[in-house]
């Protein structure tokens, strides 16, 4: 059980030394906790407050008591506030040591704990409480279920950018660093994904806004340099513990670690890279019409009009009868993409 220890209670958020030694003496000298009630039993007197127990819980450390975190949240106050009224209201009716024998007797046997129980909160929350309280996933990573997606929309990793480091600190400045198979160069165009765990905001002498955006991969950090223009267009993204895709160009200096200045940052999804895929091999869309209804037709025409603008990044062309008609361009996502194939068949259209 995670009480045993394997956790090092003292990077704990909250937790201090004092209050971790209570702990684990009370354990070596009396035995195991036995559940979360036992265990706020015998450190009531330990130094070990309200905001300790929160953080340990948050922390993950009584995974093996059968009750979720988010029960423990919603009850742990309550608990601590029936064991030290208890204790007060003993102390309060003592009148000689065997009185005060059978009074703890009696309030130890009719003593009642409520538990209001509650779901455990989702994955996230949990992993989120977890680097909040240790500065550190102790249960998986946010970004595991993003594995494959991130691995199809990036070129480069925090373990790319730290065999630069490496390199620039063994070798010095160079003009290009390799990591197996993979070259990198100053000024090199990258993307990269993560999870931003930091964002620190200033302003210049010029009196625009720009960020220092510290972002996290499966296996480890780097910071982005986000200028005003980028900013202001992305802001929408930068949010903590939020997960993008970063379009940048790196930045390697001598005697200073690499960063990422970033051009465009956007919220990371399995659409976003089946997107990125397409755009990847399709330059157009063609648009068999000749069998379509005439609602369709209209709703196609609506469909096409309110797609079509500057942000367009796919050629349109309609079929008719044999003929084929150019019209421009259009903007067109995974998500548009199925509104199309909705309005007129997956059967009627083809990519390019």
């Amino acid at each position: 059980m995670r009480t045993k220890f394997a956790l090092d209670f003292g990077s704990i958020k909250n937790v201090g030394i004092a209050a971790v030694d209570n702990i684990v003496r009370e354990r070596i000298e009396h035995g195991e906790y036995e559940n979360f009630a036992s265990f706020c039993e015998r450190i009531k007197d330990k130094g070990v407050n309200k905001k300790c127990v929160e953080s340990l819980i948050k922390a993950g450390v009584f995974e093996d008591f059968g009750k979720t975190r988010a029960t423990l949240l919603a009850s742990f106050e309550g608990i601590i506030d029936t064991i030290n009224n208890s204790d007060k209201k003993v102390m309060e009716n003592q009148v000689s040591m065997f009185d005060l024998m059978a009074e703890t007797e009696e309030v130890a046997e009719t003593k009642k704990y409520v538990f209001q129980e509650e779901s455990e909160f989702e994955k996230k929350e949990l992993l989120s409480q977890e680097k909040e309280m240790i500065g550190v996933y102790i249960s998986g990573h946010p970004l595991e279920k993003y594995r494959e997606v991130i691995e199809k929309a990036t070129n480069i990793s925090t373990l790319n950018i730290l065999k630069i480091n490496e390199d620039m600190a063994e070798f010095g400045e160079a003009k290009e660093y390799r990591d197996g198979e993979k070259i990198f160069r100053d000024n090199q165009n990258v993307k990269y994904a993560g999870i931003i765990t930091k964002i620190k905001k200033k302003f210049t002498k010029n009196n625009t806004i720009m960020a220092f955006v510290t972002i996290e991969d499966l296996y480890g950090a780097v910071e982005l340099i986000v200028f005003d223009s980028v900013y202001h267009k992305s802001q929408n993204s930068l949010i903590e513990e939020n997960v993008v895709l970063v379009e940048g160009r790196l930045s390697i200096r001598e005697d200073e670690p690499v960063k990422i200045v970033a051009s465009e940052i956007k919220d990371l999804n399995e659409n976003a890279v089946k997107l990125e895929e397409k755009q990847g091999k399709i330059n157009g869309l063609s648009i068999e019409i000749t069998n379509l209804p005439e609602d369709a037709k209209d709703r196609l025409r609506g469909a096409i009009k309110y797609f079509t603008g500057d942000r367009a990044n796919v050629k349109l062309e309609i079929v008719q009868d044999g003929q084929t008609k150019p019209c421009g361009g259009i903007y067109m996502t995974d998500e548009i993409l199925k509104q199309f194939e909705w309005i007129v068949g997956k059967e009627n259209i083809k990519m390019k």
